[in-house]
């Protein structure tokens, strides 16, 4: 007779969970990390018993907000190449749907993470409880639907057994580079806490292997054959060179072949600022060098990227009759993208393959190295004078930038995601070292950047690291500060004050409109909207108020002092730069496509329609 084991579900699971493994290129390591979570009366009797006596190696983070925990989770994976996870649990009703932003999140940057939020009762006798939602229409509907479509994997165990089916199914989804993303198990109360004699080979040590797909002998024949008919190629790297461990063959492919490499904002850091043929960020937020690069291209060599709107400018970044596009992705659905020859392999077996052949056929592009560099230097002259210029009324965005970036060592890492430093740090930056520039710009959500930093430290406890955030996207949501200092996780939160949602306030400007809404003003007794004068916010005092320390900066010099100081601290440290609304950079090159208003009483709304408008039959015709 099979041995059994008789644990109450949510027991079961996490026994479950502390023996998987992870396996890439040899290596074996533990997959998942532990959970975080904030407990409630949907998950503190079943989830909650069971980690309070819970005798594994999982490690129970305490979160202050459940978005916030969620999006730390999200940073360490990401950090991990994905290797690593933490799971999060919650309670029913608003504890769950907190975390349902942090799943779109998640799943729109391909990162794995567990989500296992509380449920409404299984059995149905005391219903309806507390935070239960009543769809009289479907009764099985409770706020985990909402998961359903931001989730790459969802499931509800209403019996105790359905646990054995429903983990294999989210560990295939966790561990699958196509696949993967936000997996949400969602748990009723009453289940959690149910027991069942489970067999005990449910709990032995499962390793899930991530095995690199190898390029097909035809796709390496229609890759090789399309380069080399090609003379002006431009490589785009993704986050995929990232998650393959590519950076060194992505390297040595571009300079064996001479071609440049451009980088969205995930693949940023793959290679070197200073590299002779890294020509920078691409697309909407992009250099010169790269945007210039992209209009002449007759290739565009896709490298474990989605080709978003940002990278390609709204496809009218490549504007050469005479292009064509190669994709080497491990999603076919990615592959396939701008028309694209699909090459649907492991980045780094495929560059290795596709250099193989290429060498016995003695390719190379027809770049010459002086153009290159001339394309770099004037960009890198360009980056120089806007990250130096100061102003008499204050300190600008990109002067605080560029200070900033002297300052890190070459291993310290940011962690940004939106509002407008996304744009100047995508074009600005310099990266030295890879995995050193966090950027969640998938989903761009704002109040990722504190919980992210809070993930990245955990992920990378040796480095330096710092939250790159605005003021809208702090006061969203920093809850995961407090949990920082709990944990004595120390990074530093660089808080760019511009008095708003600086971000939208420009774009909203550049498409016609006066300004309305974005900044924080009093409400004016004259025009009974937010017109009045600035608000005044002390942010360094509300961070000590939480037991950081913190420092306010209003000039260079004020910033340089405070970046030593915050670097000598050993808790969670504070930076409020009070920079200049609107000295943020601006396009090099580049179009964004947005919505603009038709019909307008605004004459300037009027003339941006038209602009936009103009711009939109010129996409159509590439």
């Amino acid at each position: 007779m099979a041995k059994t084991i008789r644990l109450t579900m949510a027991q079961a699971l996490l026994r479950f969970l502390d023996n998987q493994y992870i396996s890439m290129d040899g290596q074996e390591q533990k997959f998942v990390k532990g959970v975080m979570g904030i407990f409630g009366h949907g998950n503190v009797t079943g989830m909650g018993e069971a980690l309070e006596h819970f005798q594994g190696e999982l490690t129970y983070i305490q979160g202050k907000n459940e978005q916030g925990m969620a999006h730390a989770a999200i940073a360490y994976a990401k950090q991990k190449n994905r290797l690593e996870i933490f799971a999060c649990t919650s309670s029913i009703g608003p504890g769950a749907l907190n975390m349902v932003t942090a799943a779109g999140t998640a799943t729109v940057n391909r990162i794995p993470v567990l989500f296992l939020p509380g449920d409404i009762f299984a059995c149905r006798q005391p219903d309806p409880v507390l935070q239960q939602i009543e769809n009289p229409a479907d009764y099985t509907i409770s706020s985990n639907d909402a998961f359903k479509p931001v989730s790459k994997y969802w499931d509800r165990i209403t019996r105790p057994e359905q646990l054995m089916t429903a983990a294999l199914n989210a560990m295939r989804v966790l561990t699958d580079p196509v696949d993967t993303g936000a997996v949400t198990l969602a748990l009723p109360q009453d289940v959690q806490s149910e027991a069942y004699d489970y067999p005990a080979e449910f709990f032995e040590k499962r390793v899930h292997f991530v095995e690199r797909r190898a390029l097909s002998a035809a796709a390496l024949a229609r890759a090789a054959e399309a380069i080399r008919k090609k003379a002006r190629p431009l490589i785009i790297a993704g986050g995929g060179v990232h998650y393959s461990l590519a950076t060194a063959e992505l390297i040595r492919f571009a300079e064996e072949f001479g071609i440049p490499v451009a980088e969205t904002q995930a693949g940023k850091s793959a290679v070197p600022w200073d590299h002779p043929l890294q020509v920078g960020s691409i697309g909407v937020t992009g250099s010169l060098a790269a945007n210039r690069l992209a209009k002449e291209a007759d290739l565009i060599i896709g490298v474990g990227t989605r080709l978003t709107d940002f990278p390609t400018s709204s496809k009218t970044a490549f504007q050469n009759p005479d292009v064509e596009f190669i994709s080497i992705n491990v999603s076919t659905y990615d592959a396939l993208k701008m028309n694209g020859k699909a090459v649907v392999a492991d980045a780094k077996e495929a560059l290795v393959a596709i250099a193989g052949t290429l060498r016995q056929a003695e390719y190379k592009s027809s770049y010459s190295t002086e153009a290159i560099a001339a394309l770099k230097k004037e960009w890198d002259e360009e980056v120089d004078r806007v990250c130096s210029v100061e102003r008499a009324e204050g300190l600008s965005q990109m002067l605080a930038l560029g200070e900033i970036n002297r300052f890190l060592g070459e291993k310290d890492i940011i962690v940004a995601a939106a509002g407008s430093l996304p744009g100047d740090l995508h074009r600005l930056w310099r990266c030295k070292a890879a995995k050193t520039y966090h950027m969640e710009y998938g989903f761009s959500c704002m109040g990722y950047e504190v919980s992210g930093a809070f993930g990245v430290k955990m992920a990378s406890p040796d480095q330096e690291v710092y939250a790159v955030c605005g003021d809208g996207s702090y006061l969203m949501l920093h809850s995961e500060l407090v949990t920082s200092i709990q944990e004595g996780q120390k990074f530093t939160i660089l808080l760019f004050d511009n008095n708003g949602f600086g971000c939208i306030h420009n774009l909203q400007r550049g498409h016609g409109s006066e300004g309305f809404g974005n900044e924080f003003r009093y409400r004016s007794e004259q025009t009974n909207r937010l017109t009045g004068e600035y608000m005044q916010i002390d942010f360094a005092s509300h961070a000590r108020s939480m037991g950081a320390k913190a420092y306010t900066a209003h000039t260079l010099e004020e910033l340089r002092a405070a970046l030593q100081q915050a670097k000598e601290e050993t808790v969670t440290t504070l930076i409020d730069i009070k920079v200049l609304p609107g000295t943020c950079s601006s396009g090099y090159e580049s179009w964004w496509r947005l919505g603009v208003a038709e019909v307008s009483a605004s004459e300037k709304v009027q003339a941006a329609y038209k602009t936009m408008n103009k711009q939109i039959e010129i996409a159509k015709k590439m």
